[in-house]
């Protein structure tokens, strides 16, 4: 039997199984009044839990009158004349009726069941989309079309206490407009308008209201609607804490990293300034220095003036570059010029090392910032310097390589492992087992990536404990065009 099909229909289909069993039983298949009662039965029964009931009474007072006229004696009249089969007939039409109305009942369950089932999958489904954004403006706008999406409706709109904005499903929604959003929130009572399939619902959190939302096109149970409500309440309000916590947390880390920075920065100019306060008070106060002595001190000042005059160099630089400004005064140069200034100026910290360098004079001439990239040369010789032991070579080379060239400082020093690599370009880090032991202050890798990601190229750092490290940056080529 087929579903939709309209009443007048299902009321002929009815009465045409009554009809077909009477001669099935009479020509066909000789039964006694018992089993053709129950046949009727049975038909009644699956109409009922098909159809409905008013089908199943149909075809059970019709079911009644041709088991009277063709099956209880006299045959072929509706006159009884054994009492006992006014008895059984009555039975047989309360019992139809009767099952039936249980059938029917089942039906209902069974439907409403079904509409319950699709109704939490729905709610499932809903709340899953209501997860995935971590911030209440991306929700927002998200969250209509989820409601569209999920409950088969055609319009949704949403409205939250402090935010004139609406978020719409679609731009122009004239049902679900501003004023009766908030007209809800001020009242927080649902309004349903089953003729013209609109609803608004209050999102309802605890016993605070914090907006509205609105539905067009679709009739949801009261049940769906206040879920809805409650759902979308609970989803921005997770989304505002996730929000409010990453705050807390980017300033918390602003907070370690002012201290680090102030801490690292602190050290490192109490050391020359503690070294200049001694030397010009001893040139102050003794009077019998020989002038070697004189000369030394001086020489202390000199350097340690230097020293913090490199330390507020990389400051400034490095807060020029936090801000982006990044001025390159690039030329067509060979990579071999930043290279042979830089090993010039590294002379003192490479002292004890032996250097070799290697770069092929066929190599192309790179678009660079001569002196930004020697700076960069700078940074990785004296890291190569200062980390690997006396007495310990430090190689330099340079290649073309995939329409870049590659410059690379390795050296033997202790290595870095493989957590600390992924950490050694980040600002203000220092390689936590030489923190105490070897000066600095973690900006000039910081620095020197900054230089190279200006530049268009990238840097980064192959190592093994014990084995020693090679740092390595590359820089693009333009045109190519090679050294005379």
């Amino acid at each position: 039997m087929k579903r939709g099909l309209s009443s007048p229909v299902r009321f002929l289909i009815a009465a045409a199984v009554v009809i077909l069993i009477v001669p099935l039983y009479r020509m066909v298949v000789h039964v006694n009044p018992t089993t053709v009662a129950l046949s009727f039965l049975l038909a009644i029964l699956v109409v009922s839990a098909t159809w409905g009931l008013r089908y199943a009474v149909f075809m059970a007072i019709l079911a009644t009158a041709f088991f009277n006229f063709y099956f209880l004696p006299p045959i072929g009249t509706f006159t009884i004349s054994d009492p006992q089969n006014w008895i059984a007939l009555g039975a047989f039409l309360l019992t139809a009726i009767i099952a039936s109305q249980l059938a029917e009942r089942a039906r209902r369950q069974a439907a409403e069941a079904n509409r319950r089932r699709r109704e939490v999958e729905r709610l499932y489904s809903f709340s899953q989309k209501l997860l995935i954004a971590d911030n209440v403006v991306e929700l927002l706008n998200a969250l209509p079309a989820h409601v569209v999406e999920s409950f088969a409706v055609n319009e949704a709109a949403v409205f939250v206490t402090g935010r004139d904005h609406v978020y719409r499903s679609k731009p122009d929604i004239r049902a679900l407009d501003l004023e009766h959003l908030k007209s809800v929130t001020a009242r927080g009572d649902p309004v349903v308008d089953s003729e013209n399939q609109i609803c608004f619902m209050p999102l309802r959190l605890g016993v605070r209201i914090a907006g509205a939302i609105g539905i067009a096109g679709g009739v949801l149970s009261r049940e769906t609607r206040d879920a809805i409500g409650s759902l979308v309440a609970i989803a921005i309000e997770r989304a505002s804490a996730v929000e409010k916590l990453s705050q807390a947390e980017a300033k918390r880390e602003s907070e370690n990293l002012r201290s680090a920075l102030l801490d690292s920065v602190t050290h490192e100019f109490r050391t020359p300034l503690t070294a200049i306060k001694a030397a010009a008070s001893s040139l102050l106060s003794e009077a019998s220095l020989t002038q070697e002595q004189r000369r030394d001190l001086l020489t202390v000042i000199d350097e340690e003036t230097d020293r913090l005059n490199h330390l507020v160099g990389e400051a400034a630089e490095m807060a020029r570059l936090d801000a982006g400004q990044v001025e390159l005064r690039a030329e067509d140069s060979s990579i071999e010029a930043p290279i042979s200034a830089a090993v010039e100026e590294s002379r003192q910290v490479l002292s004890g090392h032996p250097v070799e360098v290697v770069v092929p004079p066929e190599l192309p001439l790179v678009h660079m910032d001569v002196e930004r990239i020697k700076g960069v040369m700078l940074q990785l010789l004296e890291n190569a310097g200062k980390y690997s032991p006396p007495g310990s070579p430090v190689r330099i080379s340079a290649e073309a390589k995939k329409g870049s060239v590659m410059i690379s400082v390795s050296d033997r020093g202790p290595g870095i492992d493989s957590f600390e690599q992924s950490l050694i370009f980040d600002k203000f880090y220092r390689g936590r087992d030489h923190r105490s032991t070897i000066q600095g202050t973690g900006m000039g890798l910081a620095i020197a990536k900054a230089i190279v990601e200006a530049h268009g190229g990238t840097i980064n750092v192959t190592s093994q404990l014990e084995q020693g490290s090679v740092f390595y940056f590359t820089l693009p080529l333009r045109a190519a065009t090679r050294t005379q």
